[in-house]
Formats: structure tokens, sequence, C-alpha cells
């Protein structure tokens, strides 16, 4: 028999339960167990007036960029849109069927507001952390670093010549975040060297043609991770080149071990960051640099490279291939980074190999720097099985950038600034480590 349409009719009582209407197996349902916002109003009660109508609750926001960044929606508008029709979104959020969704200007409002003053986001982050330490999943001893690319909000035809500078009429909460980083080491003074372009609505991203195609404006966000389970210890945010990365690299190890008693034992990563300095560095702090050596010393002419002199560390000179030494006097050179060997004219000017090593120099000279063994030491480690093992899991942290851009589609900055890239970097690793333990730790019965 052919059923009837049911006619609309309004019931008087409804029994509803979002509880019941949550499946068992929904992502949100594994991430909110690990969501631990109880001092988020204590730690934010300063930056509120004590008069005045109730404001938006600062955990409603929370829930709801953290819904936002796990589930790739990017914008904020169509964000409260979802979180208004989506069951699973408003039990996360504690809304219930009637409660109301703020507008999606209050985070506007807020982000440049409570939430920098009192780094917020930063706090989310390691409340996240802090419970990935507990649940073990934190091994502490191999970490790996690396930067990826993220591209700004800026347009890539409308940028400016960086000789001509800004123009005068330019302004705005970006050019004001500009000009407040030009002394950091991480975004304006990380080179002295004028990028090609600069973009009048985001000034401090950096003009970069990185990737081999069409140059664009860009931001690197900087990962440390703990090899054992993949999980983002710490992210920074810095201009798109080599010698600001170095430094991010430094400053997350150096909070990863002041706030989570953190030392690895060694650190993974690139040739970007086997330069003599970052080696060094990694040897004066006890950790061993599984790191590719960032090197230049091979020539093309043929003559014979640094490598083919033998250098003897207890009397502290080389021996060339046709076995005289090469002695230093102790003067530093390249602002005191690297020491010269210099070999005898009497002795270059009768080799038989003089062709092959100085031919159009009186006698060789060596270049060793001040930090060349902890280059010897990465070198050796490279050789290992160890160091073979290194440049397997160094992977891990490449396959967390791609999800990052190709499952949470955050491979364009929607905010713009530092501080907007450093808002987004910490909301989005923040997701990936939620979604790690709700992935890692299952639900219980």
């Amino acid at each position: 028999m052919m059923g009837h349409r049911q006619v609309d009719q309004v019931a008087l009582f409804y029994e509803f339960s979002l509880e019941r209407h949550i499946p068992a197996d929904h992502l949100l349902r594994s991430i909110d167990r690990f969501v631990e916002l109880d001092d988020l109003r204590r730690e934010l009660a300063a930056f509120y007036s004590p008069m005045g109508r109730p404001s938006v609750d600062p955990e409603l926001m929370i829930r709801m960029l953290i819904i936002g960044y796990c589930s790739g929606i990017r914008s904020e508008r169509r964000l409260c849109e979802e979180v208004h029709l989506n069951l699973a979104y408003r039990w996360f959020c504690r809304l219930g069927l009637d409660g109301g969704v703020p507008d999606h200007s209050t985070f506007s409002k807020n982000r440049h507001g409570r939430f920098r003053q009192s780094d917020l986001l930063r706090r989310v982050f390691e409340t996240v952390l802090r419970r990935c330490l507990r649940e073990g999943l934190v091994g502490g001893e191999g970490f790996a670093v690396d930067a990826s690319l993220i591209e700004a909000d800026a347009n890539r035809q409308k940028g400016v010549e960086g000789e001509k500078g800004l123009p005068p009429e330019v302004a705005g909460r970006a050019v004001e975040e500009y000009l407040a980083v030009l002394d950091d080491a991480a975004f304006g003074a990380a080179t002295e060297i004028t990028p090609k372009f600069i973009s009048p609505a985001d000034p401090a991203a950096r003009w970069t043609g990185a990737h081999g195609g069409q140059a664009f404006f860009a931001y690197s966000t900087n990962y440390l991770i703990d090899v054992k389970n993949a999980i983002i210890v710490d992210v920074e945010a810095t201009t798109a080149i080599r010698q600001a990365e170095v430094l991010a690299a430094k400053r997350m190890i150096k909070r990863s071990m002041g706030r989570f008693d953190l030392c690895p034992a060694k650190l993974m990563g690139d040739s970007a960051y086997g330069s003599a300095d970052m080696l060094g560095w990694l040897q004066e702090h006890g950790i061993e640099p599984h790191v590719s050596v960032f090197d230049k010393a091979a020539r093309k002419d043929g003559t014979f490279a640094r490598e083919n002199f033998a250098y003897d560390r207890d009397h502290n000179v080389y021996f060339c291939p046709s076995g005289k030494e090469l002695t230093t006097t102790g003067t530093l050179v390249n602002d005191g980074a690297t020491m010269l060997y210099r070999a005898s004219k009497h002795d270059c000017a009768g080799c038989v190999l003089k062709s092959k090593c100085c031919p159009n120099t009186p006698a060789r000279k060596v270049p060793r720097s001040i930090n060349e063994d902890a280059r010897d030491m990465a070198r050796q480690i490279a050789q290992s099985w160890e160091g073979r093992v290194s440049r397997r899991l160094r992977k891990k942290i490449e396959m967390l950038f791609a999800h990052l851009k190709r499952i949470l589609k955050l491979n364009r900055l929607r905010l713009r600034g530092p501080c907007g890239a450093r808002d987004e970097f910490l909301l989005a690793a923040t997701a990936q480590n939620l979604r790690k333990l709700a992935k890692l730790i299952p639900m219980p019965a």
C-alpha cells in the first residue's frame, strides 16, 4: 500500500538529546577528551572589565576555532554558519539546540585584543602538548626540525620594488607589525639583502621563488617534532629565509628545554640546519647533530679540495697529498669564524702536484671553521647506520606539512602580518596534536 505524505504538525513537546545523536567514532567526540580549558577564564580575567555587558564566552570561541582548524574550515564567517547548523559542532561547543552562535566579527576583535595580549593561543597549544606528555606520546630523545613555506595573503602582482620601499600612504595593522619586527632576527634583521619586491598589504611577507615556479609572498612555519609519534613540540613563525629558520630552531629547542624540561639527545634536520654555527651550537648543548652538513668546500676546477688534506688534531696541522705541513698562526678571519692554514712557498714551488693543488697562487691555503669538530661529528653520524635511520625518521615532519596543507587546507594564510601568521600556525599545530591524540588513544568502551 502506498503511504501518504505526513503532514507537518508542530509538536507541543520534544524529547531530543544531542549526546545520543553524535556517533561514538566521531572525530570531535575523540578530540573532546583532550580539550582542557578549565583555566582559561582565570588567565583572561585581567583582560576583561568588571563592568558592562557580559562578553562572549572565550571558551566557546576557542572551541569554535579548534573545530575550524581541525576540519579545514578557513573562513570564520562560514565557521559560524557551520556551528549554527551542525549538531556535532553544537555538542562540542556546549551550545545545545538553542544556544546562540557569536558573530564572526567577535573573533577579529578578540584576536587583536585579549588573545594576543595574553598569548592565549600559545597557552592552548602548550596545554595540549602537556596532555601529550602525560599520555606518554613524547619520547624526548630524538627531535626533528624543518620549515615549510606558506603563501601569505598578498597579491604577487601588486608588489612594489624593494629598493623603493613602501609608499608613504600605506597604513594598516600589518604595516605596524612589519615596523615592529624590523629589528627581530626572525624577520627584518634576518638578512641585510633587500627583497626584490615588498607587498603593501603585508610587508613582512617575504618574496621567494624557492618552489621553482612563480615567486610569491610567503611566511615560514617552523616545526620541532618528537619523532616517536610525530608530536609537534613547538612551532614558530618566521620570514621565508634560511637564516631565520635556523634561529627559529634554536628558539624552539631552548623553549622546550625551559618550559617542559625536554632535552633531546639528537636533532634531525636537512642541510639548511647544517651550518658550522648551528652544529657548534648543538655541540655546546650536548645534542648529537643528525644533520646534513652544509659544505661548499668542493672545487669545480679539478684541484684538490679540503677533504684531500689530512688534519692532525694532536699537532694542529694539515698535511697535503705530498705529505707537507700546513700550519696556522692562530689568526681568525671571516668575522672570527675561520682559521687559515698555510703551506710554505718553498714546499709548493717544487711540488709535482702544484698544478692540481694551487696552480694560480704561490702557496696553498686551507680554511678550517672553529666549529669543524662539530662538522666532523655530523659527517661521521651521516655515514653510520644511525644516520640512515635518522634520515628516514626525518620524513615524519614532511608528512605533517603535507597534512597541514592538504587536509587542514592551510596552504595560504588568511590573516596578515607576523602576528596573524603566528596565530594561524599555533592553531593549526594545536589541531594536528589533537588529531594525533584522538588517533593514538582509543575511546574507552
